[in-house]
């Protein structure tokens, strides 16, 4: 029997919040774009992700929030706002480009910078796996970072999953051509670690 993605049903066709101890993860609203513009704004940032413009002009968090909910409802993106839960106050962003025929997705996040090397990103992406496994039906989700920032693949690393190898420069950013480092894990690896 083929699983669907579960972004189709009904039930479902509102983006539920995930909580883990220290984070919400919640869809954004264009209340965030302020926070979004300086966070993702930042050099750093934009500097070790693929998609993310530098500088980031006006206008581009709201118009980015605005394409969300349709995606969602098509079935073709998740996307959440990560909230450290005391304070409430948004530090980044992570979510899930969906390929409903194949059950597959692509995980991608980023962290603002006064954000990092807390252990906010590998918390975010745990339950977002869990979500896209357990709540979407999902067969395989997998990632990719610039080879040039491994804290990004160590992140994938505490995920369970699994190193599939390099593109060479595969990907273009900012007039350099980039390797990309590829990473995935199946439901089936999944299951297994969470049963440990």
């Amino acid at each position: 029997m083929t699983t669907h993605v579960a972004a189709h049903q009904p039930e479902l066709l509102n983006q539920p919040a995930l909580h883990t101890d220290r984070l919400l993860l919640r869809p954004f609203d264009l209340g965030d774009a302020g926070a979004v513009e300086h966070l993702a704004g930042a050099y750093e940032v934009a500097d070790t992700t693929l998609n993310i413009p530098h500088p980031y002009r006006d206008g581009m968090a709201e118009a980015w929030i605005l394409t969300h909910k349709p995606l969602y409802r098509s079935g073709a993106l998740v996307n959440y706002a990560i909230v450290l839960s005391e304070p409430q106050q948004l530090i980044g962003a992570i979510g899930l480009r969906i390929q409903p025929a194949h059950q597959h997705a692509e995980l991608g996040y980023w962290v603002g910078l006064p954000f990092w090397r807390q252990g906010y990103c590998t918390e975010a992406a745990a339950v977002v796996l869990r979500y896209g496994f357990e709540q979407l039906g999902l067969h395989r989700i997998h990632a990719t970072h610039l080879r040039r920032n491994p804290a990004s693949g160590r992140v994938l690393q505490k995920l369970g999953m699994s190193y599939e190898g390099r593109q060479r420069e595969h990907a273009r950013k900012w007039d350099q051509f980039e390797d990309l480092e590829k990473y995935g894990i199946l439901r089936t690896e999944f299951e297994q670690r969470e049963q440990r």
